[in-house]
């Protein structure tokens, strides 16, 4: 059992230091080095992916942009965005896991973090992939407009 748990810890590690890569590799080009976002198309993820994270229904929609890509416009502290993000399905339950992980702590996001965060795991993501009537890109964007923030 000790095998199993310190295996699944340095897995564990491993994965977290592919965030930045695949962030870099997936995400930079559009909400840009340093999440800050592309004006009009790309919303930005720094001081914006901790707000969302606060609710339920913000944890999902981190999730399924990732996994099913999303459509439509946005509005993110006063900023409309309408730029499509394609569904990255290509990366495992790990990757999107650590790339949003990644995401919500580089750039100042973790100090912006409720005290009981937890971070993105495996399963939810396994969990999201596997529903039954996956949301297209466009359901993912009306999804979001309906999630009050700021």
């Amino acid at each position: 059992m000790k095998k199993l748990l310190g295996f699944l810890l340095l897995l564990g590690l491993a994965l977290a230091q592919n965030g930045p890569q695949l962030y870099q590799q997936n995400c930079a080009f559009c909400h840009g080095e340093n999440g800050q976002g592309r004006p009009g198309a790309f919303p930005p993820l720094a001081a914006h992916a901790p707000e969302l994270i606060k609710t339920p229904e913000g944890r999902a929609h981190l999730i399924n942009a990732v996994l099913f890509g999303m459509q439509g416009p946005v509005r993110v502290k006063g900023s409309t965005y309408n730029g499509v993000m394609p569904a990255f399905a290509q990366l495992s339950d790990e990757q999107v896991a650590a790339v949003l992980n990644y995401v919500l702590s580089a750039w100042g996001n973790d100090k912006l973090l409720p005290r009981d965060h937890r971070p993105v795991t495996v399963a939810e993501v396994n969990a999201a992939r596997n529903v039954q009537n996956r949301p297209t890109p466009q359901q993912v964007g009306i999804n979001r407009a309906r999630i009050n923030l700021p």
